[in-house]
């Protein structure tokens, strides 16, 4: 086992905003009204949203833009306040067409592609909330956006019967990221130290990581455990979806083999790693 790095993935937006672009290009108009695995939304309303998190970011990040808004305390007013926004935004720009909005996505992209780039990744900066309520590196949110929009066009991907985008290049940072959830998922979990829950992923991607309790704190390190008190394997096509909700409850466990502890091996499938 070793301490986890850095995920940089600056370098992978402008790759993965191609895929989207090509990928929305071939879309027929019915396909553009498949429902997803994004709750209600269809697959223009997850494009919707993925243009109003580049408009977000652009006037938000960028440029400082700010609006009168309520005091947000908890992680639950959060998520309250985050889905509204997000709902509202749906609602109001699906007037636009297809054209406009794959037009306004090629315009707003590069444009927030260059705004990541001037960032240094190893500053300091605010807390990625599904891992925790500390401030984060930079690094970290940058790989909470590209997850964002990777799983995004993976539920397109997923509605329309196109083919993932599994390369392990572009996947790969993607469950590296999501397992950082793992110490903040077993934060209320009490027992002794050293104990250890293994996570191996396999299939299209193969990958370790290890959740150990040391000092009474969760910390998470990268490669299997000799000895782990709970194991669990899940397929990586089946892991991104339980870590975005997507799958959950009996269906995850159906999805996942589980040695050891079976209560500490659950609780790895309740890891959320997204903010709503």
């Amino acid at each position: 086992m070793e301490p986890v790095l850095p995920i940089l993935v600056v370098d992978l937006f402008p790759e993965l905003r191609q895929h989207l672009a090509v990928l929305l290009d071939r879309l027929a108009p019915e396909e553009w009204l498949l429902p997803t695995a994004a709750g209600n939304w269809n697959v223009k309303d997850i494009a919707l949203h993925l243009l109003g998190g580049d408009i977000g970011i652009l006037s938000r990040c960028r440029d400082l833009h700010t609006l009168p808004g309520p005091v947000i305390s908890t992680s639950e007013d959060l998520v309250v306040y985050i889905n509204r926004l997000n709902a509202s935004w749906v609602e109001a720009t699906r007037r636009m067409s297809s054209r406009v909005l794959c037009d306004l996505l090629a315009f707003t992209g590069p444009q927030v592609e260059a705004y990541f780039k001037s960032l240094d990744p190893f500053a300091a900066g605010d807390a990625v909330s599904w891992a925790g309520p500390e401030p984060a590196p930079v690094w970290f949110d940058l790989a909470r956006e590209y997850t964002e929009r990777w799983h995004h066009q993976q539920q397109i991907r997923d509605a329309t019967r196109q083919p993932g985008l599994y390369d392990s290049r572009l996947f790969a940072p993607v469950l590296d990221a999501f397992v950082r959830a793992l110490p903040h998922t077993f934060r209320n979990v009490t027992g002794s130290d050293e104990v250890e829950v293994g996570l191996t992923i396999s299939g299209r991607l193969r990958a370790d990581w290890v959740v150990r309790r040391d000092a009474g704190v969760w910390k998470l390190f990268a490669g299997a455990s000799a000895q782990p008190t709970a194991h669990v394997t899940l397929a990586a096509e089946d892991a991104w979806k339980i870590f975005t909700r997507a799958i959950r409850g009996e269906q995850a466990l159906k999805c996942a083999q589980i040695s050891g502890d079976p209560i500490l091996g659950s609780k790895v499938l309740e890891m959320v790693s997204v903010i709503a």
